[in-house]
């Protein structure tokens, strides 16, 4: 065991001259450093996190002695406690500064990003989310720190508790904060030799597993294509504007969001065709979607309300809400998910038809790998698409028995 330093009265701590670190002793770590220049103060040193930090207490003889072992016996008990007692009070000067004006926090900077590119952002969701995964994980350790301050210990604090369990969300609230720091930098907040704490490659990647590594995949229940027949029947069946829209859906193949959003103004039904705008679409590129026989029929039944181009409108006014859809599934004891209808979709394409691959992910409106192959493809194979969801509308609507005795005309490749 290291030797315990003798416990120094104030007189002997008042002749101490030499310089360098004198250790006092009464709280383990305690030092009075004296400088060349004459200059004394009190010093702290401590494990923080296994890390060996040294904390300033104040200048002696402002601060006598027994205040410095008062102060480092507070600040030993916070560390026991898991705390930092440095970044505490490193981000309470910054709160103090920022008040004063003279300093730009994080979450200062997080708010002026937003508001300087969500005009540019035209999915109301993605501009959503950036705020709520801000307030939520980013804020309540950086947001009263100065950007100047932020260090990568401060980044690992936020993004190790949520890395492994929501990796795409701990993954795009990095890429967020390293935006917001790269912007702080170009307005001047942060100045001298500096590198953004929040970089991936050749930094945090170092610390953290590749998000492909451990990101679990997500799949939406689906129901079996076999079960489709028996299905469709009881949903037509089912009662509310609930269940229109999530017949609407599978009939469409398109996206709950996008349905319970489309407009009277998106459908020409002359034509047969419903336009969702880049705005309301995953990927910001605008879809025509071919409507079935079936799919027309269904809209030509709904009511229209004088005042709202509304499709599917609420009991209350408004969009219907991300549950609608499922609350139809679960009082229908279907093990499914609105959106797992799209795999449904895709595998009655793979399994039951010759259509190629490129029309059955056209339908479902999915981003074109290889940007080689989306640079020569000009077209959305409209013609072919529209033969598709009419043959996918007849198969949704063939009788049970029917159902079970078709081949599929190819297996899945």
């Amino acid at each position: 065991m290291p030797r315990k330093a003798a416990e120094l009265g104030p007189l002997a701590v008042s002749r101490l001259a030499a310089p360098g670190m004198h250790a006092v002793g009464g709280v383990s770590g305690l030092y009075l450093q004296i400088l060349p220049s004459g200059g004394r103060s009190w010093v702290l040193r401590a494990s923080v996190a296994g890390k060996r930090r040294d904390m300033g207490l104040g200048g002696f003889p402002d601060v006598p002695l027994a205040d410095a072992r008062r102060k480092a016996r507070e600040a030993r008990e916070a560390i026991d406690a898991g705390e930092d007692p440095i970044a505490a009070r490193r981000a309470a000067k910054a709160a103090l500064l920022a008040k004063a004006g003279s300093v730009l926090t994080f979450r200062q900077a997080a708010l002026d990003y937003i508001a300087a590119h969500e005009a540019s952002w035209k999915n109301p969701k993605h501009r959503q989310q950036w705020r709520s995964t801000l307030e939520e994980f980013a804020f309540p350790t950086l947001g009263k720190l100065s950007v100047q301050d932020i260090e990568t210990s401060h980044l690992l604090t936020v993004l190790r508790p949520i890395w492994a369990e929501k990796t795409e969300t701990a993954s795009r609230l990095r890429g967020r904060i390293e935006q917001v720091l790269d912007a702080a930098r170009a307005t001047g907040a942060i100045k001298g030799v500096w590198e953004n704490p929040a970089r991936w490659r050749g930094h945090l990647d170092k610390v953290l597993a590749a998000k492909t590594k451990i990101a679990k995949p997500e799949h939406h229940a689906a129901l079996p294509v076999s079960e489709v027949a028996e299905f469709m029947p009881r949903l037509r069946s089912a009662e509310g504007m609930g269940a229109r829209a999530l017949e609407f859906a599978i009939l469409t193949a398109c996206r709950s969001g996008e349905v319970r959003g489309a407009r009277w103004s998106e459908i020409d039904l002359a034509e047969k065709v419903w336009t969702i705008p880049a705005a309301r679409m995953k990927g910001g590129r605008e879809h025509r979607v071919p409507l079935s026989p079936a799919a027309v029929a269904l809209l030509e039944k709904l009511p229209r309300i004088a005042g709202n181009d509304l499709v599917f409108t609420a009991q209350r006014g408004g969009e219907l809400s991300d549950m609608t859809l499922t609350a139809v599934l679960r009082r229908m004891k279907v093990p499914a998910t609105a959106h797992g209808f799209r795999s449904t979709f895709r595998d009655w394409a793979a399994e039951r038809t010759n259509y190629p691959r490129d029309v059955a992910e056209m339908a479902l409106a999915h981003t074109i790998g290889s940007k080689v192959e989306a640079a020569y493809r000009r077209g959305d194979l409209f013609a072919k698409r529209t033969r598709m969801m009419a043959d996918w509308a007849k198969f949704c609507a063939q009788p049970v028995a029917q159902a079970a005795n078709v081949t599929p005309l190819r297996g899945r490749a």
